[in-house]
């Protein structure tokens, strides 16, 4: 019979990796690199349309170095077609030897089903470093709170993790809401946790839960009465929430009603999604034209180099060259380079489009952009002459390698 500390060691046991070295001869991966190929080491089901994937740094010649809470991008191939998806690691830095990632497969996502179809041990996948500022590390408390919802439960277990390994004595509550019993990630360790943890209490709603089933839990949907009931001191926490929009939704007006202090609630988003075309209406292709830069008609400018003029209270348009597409766009001062790209009828990488997985990160070549990011690209990255197409909008005339 297995006891909780077992299921608490089997939650994160992977085979061990041959020869490992003393940490201090190691250095730390995504400390210098901006992507590099990790391989995988384990695939573990961790519910029914869930799985983990543990990764090691190719040669074992690196620690992981990333705060709990942060995620890492993954730039794969399917199809044919360059992808790429960011997925929040749900392992604790704690463990710094191997770095485990949590993925949902959700029906018709390209690369949520790839991976669970192809990716097996000693597979190797094109993993850009970790980003983010949603983590504990940044907002230090006494007392928390974690809000999920669905897969939203990742970066809530990296943070748990990491305070337990710790023997962090912040008092943490982790409220989660599932769909139903059956979509509990994390089922078991969760319960271990919670069964073993003076600081730590879990709360696990199902909004459904099928009639005869046993079920130990909460029933129904977390709402502003029933999260008063299960943490009447929410106000007293710093509060960290992810899951899909209207549950976030739901979460803000809950706390904003119970008056806690908006500074002390942190957000991350459930999933990074590709950014739909028609977010930018049907106008596709109409500023689409050759490398040349043109004005705002669609004229080439004389000389290519002289920003076109605005009409006197209008806002001033400028030419942006994709140098790596050979194409020019125009580009309003109030719009984003990537809107103006999609508007154009172009589809750079892109995911979460508010400044924060670092998906459409490129290189500029000539100009000056007003980059109002949220933590998607790294100081360095910046003296670099990187930019977050999805965060910058043209000073000017740009030229950009994309």
């Amino acid at each position: 019979m297995s006891t909780t500390t077992d299921v608490l060691a089997e939650a994160v046991t992977v085979p061990a990796v041959h020869q490992v070295a003393h940490p201090s001869t190691l250095s730390c991966w995504g400390d210098a690199e901006d992507e590099s190929v990790l391989v995988c080491r384990h695939v573990r089901d961790i519910s029914h349309d869930t799985k983990s994937f543990t990764f090691a740094t190719k040669g074992d010649g690196h620690l992981f170095h990333f705060e709990p809470g942060q995620f890492v991008t993954l730039r794969l191939t399917v199809d044919g077609v360059e992808r790429m998806r960011s997925y929040t690691v749900s392992s604790p830095p704690t463990r710094p030897y191997l770095l485990t990632i949590t993925v949902k497969r959700q029906p018709g996502g390209v690369v949520s089903e790839w991976l669970h179809a192809h990716v097996r041990e000693g597979s190797e996948l094109v993993v850009h470093a970790p980003l983010g500022g949603f983590t504990t590390v940044r907002h230090p408390a006494d007392k928390y709170l974690f809000l999920a919802a669905g897969s939203g439960i990742t970066p809530m277990m990296s943070m748990a993790r990491t305070l337990v390994d710790l023997g962090s004595t912040a008092d943490v509550v982790l409220v989660n809401s599932v769909r139903s019993p059956a979509d509990v990630i994390f089922r078991d360790e969760l319960r271990a946790m919670d069964a073993i943890g003076t600081h730590l209490r879990v709360e696990t709603l199902a909004s459904t839960v099928p009639e005869g089933q046993r079920w130990r839990g909460h029933r129904g949907r977390l709402d502003a009465q029933r999260l008063a009931d299960l943490v009447p001191d929410l106000c007293e926490r710093e509060v960290f929430v992810c899951g899909p929009e209207p549950y976030m939704r739901m979460v803000r007006e809950a706390l904003l009603a119970a008056g806690h202090d908006p500074a002390r609630r942190h957000e991350e988003t459930y999933t990074f999604e590709e950014l739909p075309r028609a977010e930018f209406g049907d106008g596709v292709a109409d500023a689409l034209v050759p490398y040349e830069p043109t004005d705002a008609h669609g004229q080439p400018l004389a000389g290519g180099a002289d920003e076109p003029a605005a009409e006197e209270g209008a806002t001033p348009t400028y030419v942006v060259q994709l140098t790596r597409s050979g194409r020019s766009i125009e580009c309003g001062a109030d719009e984003t380079v990537l809107q103006a790209a999609f508007r154009a009828g172009l589809t750079p990488p892109s995911s979460c489009s508010e400044g924060v997985c670092g998906t459409c990160k490129a290189t500029l070549l000539e100009g000056e952009v007003d980059m109002q990011h949220n933590g998607g690209i790294r100081p360095r990255e910046v003296r670099m002459g990187k930019v977050l197409l999805c965060s910058s909008k043209p000073l000017g005339n740009l030229s950009i390698e994309a």
